[in-house]
């Protein structure tokens, strides 16, 4: 005959043993649930960092097209204006370059009209219907000029007084060969000083 004490004890044991099994189920089943919902809370911060990350990528990359829109405009836009210069001011600036005339053709720097003609050992220079013969060696200077150049139709983006001094170097392959200094009022950047020069007499530095 089974002691009832004892079953007592076997079924309280069993219970216990049961009881913990659950409880162990439940924690089981809130870690679960806990990593679970820490997991899409991660994926929802990931995604609103992408948005946002996705948003100031967007805005920066807006910046920089209107950017390059106004500087493409504003080179297309750029406009040369020669009249006459300020008497009396200095030009303490210049710059050097190696250029060439073609031969017999009228070049245009700024207004300045310039025809170069080869004969025999002379060369015939003829600059705004003054014309001179010239030989190796010897210099001319043209008179001093104004320019004022534009870009947007309105922004000053140079006003400056210059004077242009060539120097023949010979002749051959029908160009004329010179150094060319232009000198100016204002330190002007070389982008804007080859506004002024045609690309016909192939200017590159000395």
């Amino acid at each position: 005959m089974t002691d009832p004490t004892v079953q007592d004890d076997n079924k309280a044991t069993e219970e216990a043993r049961l009881k913990g099994q659950e409880e162990e189920k439940q924690k089981q089943k809130e870690l679960e649930l806990a990593k679970e919902q820490a997991r899409r809370e991660g994926e929802k911060e990931g995604r609103e960092r992408g948005r946002k990350k996705g948003s100031g990528l967007k805005g920066l990359l807006g910046i920089i097209l209107v950017i390059i829109i106004i500087l493409v405009a504003a080179l297309l836009t750029l406009n040369v204006t020669i009249t006459n210069p300020v008497t009396g001011i200095s030009m303490p600036f210049s710059s050097n370059y190696s250029v060439t005339f073609p031969e017999g053709q009228q070049v245009n720097i700024g207004n300045t009209q310039i025809t170069m003609l080869a004969y025999q050992n002379e060369l015939i220079s003829n600059i705004d219907g003054d014309q001179q013969k010239m030989v190796e060696g010897q210099d001319r200077t043209t008179q001093e000029r104004r320019a004022v150049i534009t870009t947007l139709g309105a922004v000053t983006l140079l006003d400056t007084d210059f004077q242009l001094d060539l120097k023949y170097k010979g002749q051959r392959d029908n160009l004329a060969y010179f150094d060319l200094v232009i000198r100016t009022s204002k330190q002007v950047p070389d982008y804007l000083l080859r506004r002024l020069l045609p690309s016909s007499i192939n200017a590159g530095p000395v």
